[in-house]
């Protein structure tokens, strides 16, 4: 992934007025918003489990579906310009489409700031080496995977 130019384009574009392009490029590739959560009703606390959708690469912390992901992965999100105020509360601290929404930088890790996509693995951000594959587990095993990601 090359950097746009060298620009901060984050710091200056809108999230609704970026390119595709420039959209894309701010997933750092950390994997924690396939992972499955648990949202408890009666408290409404969303809580994150080690167990991630099938279609995620444990080691590359990428999508094998990405094109087809709603397809494939009924309950995947797939974030928009359009819907993100209403699913900003399913996304990690650390993504930068929730820090640039709430006005916030990027972190030293991300790879539009370190020009480095392997920078967020180091950082112990992702979820390489952390997770199970939803095929591993069965559904009402969930909650016995629950997990507190560090916090950055």
């Amino acid at each position: 992934m090359k950097k746009t130019d060298g620009r901060k384009f984050w710091k200056t574009t809108p999230l609704d007025e970026m390119s595709r392009e420039q959209w894309e490029s701010l997933c750092d590739k950390c994997g924690r918003c396939c992972m499955h959560k648990i949202l408890f009703e009666d408290t409404a606390l969303l809580v994150y489990t080690r167990v991630a959708c099938r279609h995620l690469d444990a080691r590359t912390c990428r999508c094998s579906a990405y094109e087809e992901r709603s397809s494939v992965s009924p309950d995947c999100l797939v974030l928009t310009p359009e819907n993100l105020s209403s699913c900003m509360y399913l996304l990690p601290d650390t993504c930068a489409y929730r820090l640039i929404a709430r006005g916030r930088d990027l972190p030293p890790w991300h790879p539009l700031v370190s020009g480095d996509p392997g920078a967020v693995h180091r950082a112990g951000v992702s979820v390489r080496g952390k997770v199970l594959s939803e095929d591993d587990i069965e559904e009402e095993e969930l909650e016995e995977h629950i997990i507190d990601w560090i916090r950055y």
